[in-house]
């Protein structure tokens, strides 16, 4: 005669390993039936059955043998897919937020770049003498008087020559915007 279910779950839960094997054997097709119909995937299925037969061991010293053994099965497999399907809508959730940063990302890249293609084009149209302050200034960090020094004009000069450049930069984007 077949041990009960109840039976070979208490020895389980103390640790015999063929008590164990046998409600294995016993409720596999179980367990991935319910499995599959929870999941409506087959592969998710397959996983998920496996991944309850390996965390049944630990679960089974919780198990109070208060209600049939097949009911707390159920509910352990109901449990598992509850606990799959959050797991998959939090990485949904996280993945198309990271879409949405990328995306952001990359539209900030564009912008910048747009901005540096202009600037780059707006700086040949200034003369050599402005365009040096420029580099000197905004493109190495120098102080007015380090650019000065450089250049070999006053910090005076260097002041009205950004001044200057900002002018033009400002009335060139001005004509581009009409």
């Amino acid at each position: 005669m077949d041990t009960a279910d109840e039976t070979l779950g208490l020895a389980a839960a103390q640790g015999d390993r063929a008590a164990f094997a046998t409600l294995v054997a016993r409720h596999y097709d179980r367990i991935h039936g319910l499995a599959w119909r929870l999941t409506g995937s087959k592969a998710e299925a397959e996983d998920l059955t496996q991944d309850i037969c390996a965390a049944l061991p630990a679960k089974l010293r919780g198990w109070r043998a208060e209600a049939r053994f097949t009911t707390w099965l159920y509910r352990v497999v109901v449990n598992a897919a509850h606990d799959l399907r959050r797991r998959q809508a939090t990485r949904a959730r996280a993945a198309q937020g990271w879409g949405d940063w990328e995306i952001a990302r990359q539209d900030e890249i564009a912008t910048q770049a747009e901005a540096l293609d202009w600037l780059t084009v707006s700086m040949r149209r200034l003369s050599p003498e402005l365009r040096d302050t420029v580099a000197l200034v905004l493109g190495e960090e120098m102080t007015q008087a380090e650019a000065g020094a450089v250049l070999g004009v006053s910090e005076g000069t260097i002041a009205w020559r950004m001044s200057e450049v900002k002018k033009r930069l400002k009335a060139m984007a001005a004509e581009e915007a009409k």
